[in-house]
């Protein structure tokens, strides 16, 4: 990856920012307490919930109008609530389980409920796979993201025509929830 300027103003930042988010860190609202945009219906039951913590990655892009900031990819690990390790989240976008199952999103709508965060998403599976050592996640037909941190793109006039190509990693932090059809639903 080419580290910019941008990167490392961005990356030592990005300390400061950890430390008060883990200070001031939000209480997570339940995944059933969403805007109705991005609510699951009555057909399907959350069946696993995971914390997540890492960046969110732009890349300095060309457009017509001179430059700006796009969303390459999201790098996370995922928690459980007692901390452990139970998977990624990466390009595609895709969540990984530690049994190597995953699930590949496709937006369904958003809303901003803190305009210095990333939007609250729904997402649904577009495909799953399961893993060397399970399926955990093969059952999937939905996943939020809410209660998040940060991730927001750099200033837009830190994206010029001279940067483009530059990437930027911004701290972020949400929780996923994901969803399945109930058994004898018809969804």
């Amino acid at each position: 990856m080419h580290i910019t300027p941008i990167t490392r103003r961005v990356a030592a930042a990005a300390g400061l920012a950890a430390t008060l988010l883990a200070i001031a860190a939000p209480t997570a609202r339940a995944a059933d307490d969403v805007p109705g945009l991005i609510a699951v219906g009555n057909d399907y039951k959350q069946f696993l919930s995971a914390h997540a913590d890492g960046v969110q990655i732009y890349t300095c892009t060309a457009t017509t109008e001179g430059a700006g900031w796009l969303l390459t990819a999201p790098r996370a690990t995922l928690r459980d609530r007692k901390g452990n390790e139970i998977g990624t989240h990466f390009a595609g976008p895709t969540w990984q389980a530690a049994d190597g199952s995953a699930v590949v999103g496709r937006r369904v709508d958003g809303v901003t409920v803190d305009p210095t965060a990333i939007q609250w998403l729904l997402l649904e599976a577009r495909s799953t796979t399961a893993g060397p050592d399970g399926s955990q996640l093969t059952g999937t037909a939905y996943i939020q993201r809410t209660a998040t941190v940060g991730g927001l793109p750099p200033a837009a006039d830190e994206c010029t025509p001279a940067t483009v190509g530059d990437t930027a990693e911004v701290p972020y932090e949400a929780d996923y929830h994901f969803w399945t059809a109930k058994p004898g639903s018809r969804p």
